[in-house]
């Protein structure tokens, strides 16, 4: 029994540290590249990637043409690597700040208002698009066809240079004109909606060339790889897309290195999602048949976006495609409304199972109390309550073999070095009163899947980022400051392990003391709000345990 509690306790301080190491790389981490972008676009605003970064003369971020067919008849490109010019239009409403370009009309930055980079800095908002070589990470979109057509390499003539959301306005509407010396005309709408973070996208062409027109609308993000993680656990970065029988694929960027990807289905969408945040492309047409494609374009810039149907227009006619664009946060009830299975990039991992329960309940609470610390709380001890009865029986073994520290001590004096007959004599004591050395371990057991759970949710849901609790905690997702949560965890571990039955080894006995001051250094880098759920549990359990323990006269 003395061996198994050990290691398993051993087993958990493995996982702490993995935690740990996980947390760092997924937020700590991600936080300072983000502030670094930050700087980046603040110090060099005209900076943008070197000439091999995102393109080439090939044109080799264009999706493939529906047949095959030279690129002889696209439009002539500048040699020069920048992909944007100098007509940049900008955008304002009440979430986003967007800067989109008239060449290609593509959107080469967009800033999230209402989530500031860190909490100590409220007017420096997340840049989650942007075109720095540190963080490249833009949105493409345009026609593909055999003849002239606006791709993302061509220029658009906009009616202004600036666009805000006003008092009174639920719509800001930024029209994009291009037309070719053929008599094509084809103008590209994007519509900005308050209090949203989807964006409408139209094209509107009308041919007056004097033959058939036919294109398909193709919208792709275009980003580069992040720093390499080295850590056991990690938030993913990259593409996503949903289709028919495989609602929540990812494609990593080494899987687009090692080939591209490709699917037709009807409905589905494509995306590109990182830590808190996803960019997602979605035809406005859930019954039409559309075509997803990823690709790594030189090995540190990828592409993931959709092909919608083919447009086919007669000379004098007026046709119109549209789509949809979600640039923001990864927000549950945001999302389940914007398409089918999007809300599933809020990715708890294999835990989902766990997790998705425990924040649904968080979020229950937190609409009674207005705070996620106090949501922690409550639901610590709802958890608390669910186990109730088995963490009672696990506390009642616990306490039998305190009341049998004495004959165990006597045992190991009897026997002296012979291990081998004190377990013997051990066990047989065990069994003649009914005592399961076991069943001590499984309040442990029981809480390990809920507390990874709760890591993930700690670490996905965006609702708790930055949330404030209490006094000195202002950020359940980052660690205590003061260090006043760990130093009291360490505290009610220690207290805890005296309600327990000692190690007969010395040995063991020493490893175990040492735990709280070890797990206390580990909880001292956790986010804030994991270390509340532990410090909370271990407060229930030892109240729970010293009621038992006493009513069986262990104490």
């Amino acid at each position: 029994m003395d061996n198994f509690r050990t290691f398993f306790i051993f087993g958990l301080l493995i996982v702490s540290l993995l935690l740990w190491e996980a947390w760092q790389n997924d937020y700590v981490r991600p936080q300072q590249l983000a502030q670094q972008a930050v700087n980046d676009a603040v110090s060099a605003p005209d900076e943008s990637l070197p000439a091999i970064e995102v393109v080439t003369e090939n044109q080799q971020d264009l999706p493939d043409m529906p047949v095959v067919h030279s690129l002889d008849s696209l439009p002539a490109i500048d040699q020069v690597a920048n992909m944007s010019s100098a007509n940049q239009i900008h955008v304002k409403t009440d979430l986003i700040d967007v800067i989109i370009d008239t060449k290609g009309g593509d959107i080469r930055s967009l800033s999230l208002l209402e989530y500031p980079v860190e909490s100590e800095e409220p007017d420096v908002p997340v840049q989650f698009l942007s075109e720095t070589a540190s963080h490249y990470f833009v949105v493409q979109s345009g026609l593909r066809s055999d003849s002239s057509a606006p791709t993302h390499y061509d220029q658009y003539h906009a009616e202004s240079s600036a666009y805000e959301l006003l008092d009174g306005q639920n719509t800001v509407v930024v029209p994009l004109t291009w037309i070719s010396d053929e008599g094509l005309k084809v103008t590209k709408t994007y519509r900005f909606h308050r209090d949203s973070y989807l964006i409408d996208v139209d094209y509107d062409v009308e041919n007056n060339s004097g033959e058939r027109f036919s294109a398909y609308p193709y919208a792709q993000f275009n980003r580069n790889r992040p720093q390499e993680d080295s850590g056991f656990i990690y938030t993913y970065t990259g593409a996503v897309f949903s289709t028919k029988g495989n609602e929540y694929e990812k494609i990593d960027f080494d899987d687009l290195d090692d080939s591209a990807f490709s699917r037709t289905e009807n409905g589905g969408w494509a995306a590109m999602i990182q830590h808190y945040f996803v960019a997602a492309m979605i035809p406005a047409d859930s019954e039409q048949e559309n075509s997803f494609y990823g690709k790594s374009i030189n090995e540190r810039n990828y592409t993931a976006g959709m092909k919608l149907p083919t447009v086919s227009i007669a000379n004098g006619d007026i046709a119109t495609t549209s789509y949809q664009m979600y640039l923001g946060p990864k927000q549950h009830q945001r999302l389940e409304s914007v398409a089918e299975n999007l809300d599933l990039t809020v990715d708890f991992g294999k835990l989902t199972i766990i997790s998705q329960p425990l924040f649904t309940i968080m979020e229950w609470i937190h609409k009674l109390t207005n705070n996620w610390g106090w949501s922690i709380v409550f639901l610590t001890i709802l958890i608390k309550a669910a186990f109730y009865r088995l963490s009672a029986k696990s506390y009642a073994s616990m306490a039998g073999m305190r009341k049998l520290t004495p004959k165990l001590t006597a045992l190991k004096e009897r026997h002296g070095d012979d291990k081998q007959a004190f377990n013997k004599g051990m066990m047989d004591l065990y069994r003649t009163e009914k005592i399961n050395p076991l069943g001590g371990c499984l309040p442990i057991l029981v809480q390990m899947p809920v507390f990874l759970a709760f890591y993930w949710v700690l670490v996905e849901a965006i609702e708790l980022r930055q949330a404030p609790f209490i006094f000195w905690l202002q950020d359940l997702t980052a660690m205590d400051p003061y260090f006043i949560l760990p130093v009291l965890f360490g505290l009610s571990m220690f207290f805890q392990q005296k309600l327990n039955p000692a190690p007969q080894d010395p040995a063991q006995a020493m490893v175990m003391k040492a735990f709280p001051i070890i797990f206390t250094v580990f909880f001292a880098f956790f986010p804030s709000g994991l270390v509340l759920y532990w410090v909370v549990n271990n407060l229930l359990s030892i109240a729970q345990q010293w009621h038992i323990t006493r009513k069986l006269g262990a104490l």
